[in-house]
């Protein structure tokens, strides 16, 4: 991904320059109310309407997706988890889950806690009903009206786990994502989610992990791909894809590896760079 330049425009009834559309949500699709914009699922139904598909891709489990999915009348399959949930919405059920391995994610853990202290830790818990634990001291920052379950911090890793959430008193989310990889890189995979989501996940697993395999099962190709976000956890995800767009919010490192810079979360950015291509 290097270029700013726009690919081609798209006359009426013209060849379709990109034939799956890849939206994060927080920060992305969903505004700052945290809601899909009138003119953002307008422009998702002219891409539909040109023979285009949309696909979710996004940090949130499917049961903190569905909400969301539910809202837009969304039916398709969504990459969940971070990649780690394939799920079809409109079956409700979970075409491919991976989990955290917790013994590795105790090391990785104590591993970190031994470079920069005590964190405030989340998990959540694998399956369609899992619950997102939070132990003490830590504060979701995202999504308000997601369900969180307060426990102690012994209880976080009694059940199967998709990923853990990682929050510290003092270092940002960029310096404690890069303590964590200095430590334990070589065990788990780290990543910046959102603000205050620092995220412990399966080595390997990435977002483009999971939108690759839902891809295949869509007929769509990577460079058929174009793809929107706005967090370092969407950089996989652009290297994928055959075009990276980034918003106006987003995070620097994204910005550096995009394809193109549209406008914030705020002024529906999604929707400008859709209404451009397949309008």
């Amino acid at each position: 991904m290097s270029t700013n330049a726009h690919p081609t425009d798209v006359p009426p009834g013209g060849h379709l320059p990109f034939r799956l559309v890849a939206t994060d949500l927080d920060g992305t699709l969903l505004n700052p109310a945290e809601t899909v914009s009138e003119r953002t699922r307008a422009a998702l139904a002219l891409v539909a309407g040109r023979g285009a598909q949309h696909i979710i891709v996004t940090g949130r489990s499917a049961r903190w997706t569905r909400p969301v999915l539910d809202e837009i009348g969304y039916t398709g399959i969504a990459v969940c988890g971070q990649g780690a949930q394939v799920y079809d919405a409109g079956a409700h059920r979970l075409l491919t889950s991976v989990t955290l391995d917790r013994q590795l994610a105790a090391v990785a853990l104590a591993k970190i806690e031994a470079e920069v202290g005590p964190l405030a830790v989340a998990a959540s818990q694998d399956g369609l009903e899992g619950e997102v634990l939070a132990g003490p001291g830590y504060a979701l920052q995202i999504g308000t009206d997601l369900p969180v379950v307060p426990v102690e911090g012994s209880e976080l890793l009694a059940a199967p786990i998709a990923k853990l959430f990682l929050q510290h008193p003092r270092y940002s989310d960029d310096e404690l994502a890069e303590a964590a990889r200095a430590v334990a890189g070589q065990l788990v995979g780290i990543t910046v989610a959102g603000a205050g989501v620092v995220e412990v996940l399966p080595l390997g697993l990435t977002k483009a992990t999971g939108l690759s395999l839902a891809a295949r099962r869509l007929g769509a190709t990577a460079a058929g791909t174009i793809a929107f976000g706005d967090m370092p956890n969407d950089v996989p995800m652009f290297g994928w894809a055959g075009y990276g767009v980034a918003m106006g919010n987003a995070h620097e490192e994204l910005k550096a590896v995009a394809d193109e810079l549209t406008v914030g979360n705020d002024e529906d950015g999604v929707a400008v760079v859709l209404e451009r291509l397949y309008g």
